[in-house]
């Protein structure tokens, strides 16, 4: 009796967890965000989704602003020093000291600058978009001039980087579940 018993409690606490995972509280739970207020007015500034921009933020750093990857990509959105460099230049944007990356604020606005300038590159192809903000625009324009990747959404297994190819996948699943749960509260 005492299998049962314990085997009727592993069912409930089954069943449970079953019909709270489509409740939109596990959800978000498990799709947090954060600095909402900076990712919409950035992304309402730039005219970039916001929901690119939180895909972006959760697959480049998962919200950690002092994250310096192995590449030396910085914060929250993991821009390159010099891309960065670069794009203060180009957007006249006025940090207001040298560790301007890892400031959210600084952060997202660089990146989602960045996000923008590569949609109007790419005319609006999400998926050039992504693969560019990973491997850079050089790379892309290459793989595309020598028809190693066409471009499209179907053919993403094609991209020669690995890291890239499961980037843009890893952006894209993020944006698709962030729309999802987050369904028209970031407009």
């Amino acid at each position: 009796m005492r299998l049962g018993k314990r085997a009727a409690f592993i069912l409930l606490v089954l069943m449970s967890v079953f019909l709270l995972q489509g409740t939109p509280l596990v959800w978000k739970w498990m799709y947090p965000i954060k600095y909402q207020q900076e990712i919409v007015t950035a992304a309402i500034k730039y005219n970039v989704d916001p929901y690119l921009i939180l895909a972006v933020i959760r697959s480049e750093s998962g919200f950690k602003t002092d994250r310096v990857s192995k590449k030396g990509a910085v914060g929250l959105m993991q821009i390159m020093p010099d891309t960065a460099e670069w794009i203060v230049s180009q957007a006249k944007f006025r940090p207001q000291d040298e560790q301007y990356l890892y400031d959210p604020v600084m952060n997202i606005e660089i990146g989602t600058w960045y996000l923008n300038f590569l949609l109007n590159r790419y005319e609006g192809d999400l998926i050039k978009v992504i693969a560019a903000y990973n491997a850079g625009p050089g790379k892309v324009n290459g793989w595309l001039e020598s028809q190693q990747w066409s471009g499209h959404r179907e053919t993403i297994e094609d991209i020669p980087f690995g890291e890239t190819r499961q980037y843009v996948q890893r952006v894209l699943y993020y944006h698709d579940r962030y729309k999802r749960i987050y369904d028209f509260q970031l407009r």
